[in-house]
């Protein structure tokens, strides 16, 4: 796995999966042609908001969004999983702390969970299980509770490492002179 984390960490993989993940969230996922918002971008719902987005969508926009559930929804995850685990790697504070890009490991794992569910969903209505409604909707809480935890952890070490250079920078031309 840290081989894949080394990798991820690269300067030409983090760019690319930076630009390829603002891509699925602002092009690709809001021009799916579904009739209304996606489950998965909600913070959970009732099994009577499912069934009324269920309707909302018609059997095209189900369809839809089952397709890209599966397929466009399946390589999202690894997208961004790549980038953040990279993220993380590459700036993280000692050598001993590498072990924190899992955290985006374990989203993207429990992202593809809620996407199996949600698809289940899409394909059995109008026969949808209250408890499967209700299982999906955690999926999707707990999903949006981790992912502030990989972006902060993220972020945060980008900022560090950025500040750690400017004061570096400024350190070391300050001895020049």
């Amino acid at each position: 796995m840290k081989r894949y984390f080394e990798f991820a960490g690269r300067t030409r993989t983090l760019l690319a999966t930076f630009v390829a993940t603002a891509l699925f969230l602002f092009l690709v996922f809001p021009s799916l042609p579904i009739n209304g918002e996606m489950l998965d971008m909600k913070p959970g719902y009732s099994y009577d908001e499912a069934m009324a987005a269920m309707e909302e969508y018609g059997p095209d926009g189900r369809t839809t969004y089952a397709w890209g559930s599966m397929v466009l929804d399946t390589l999202f995850p690894l997208v961004y999983v790549t980038f953040f685990a990279g993220l993380i790697y590459r700036f993280r504070l000692t050598e001993g702390t590498w072990w924190l890009a899992f955290v985006p490991v374990v989203a993207g794992i429990w992202d593809l969970g809620e996407n199996v569910q949600i698809t289940a969903m899409l394909v059995g209505y109008p026969d949808l299980d209250p408890g499967q409604v209700a299982s999906a909707s955690a999926f999707t809480t707990v999903k949006g509770y981790i992912g502030p935890v990989y972006q902060l952890l993220g972020i945060g070490l980008l900022l560090v490492a950025a500040v750690r250079r400017l004061f570096n920078r400024a350190r070391s031309g300050g001895d020049q002179g």
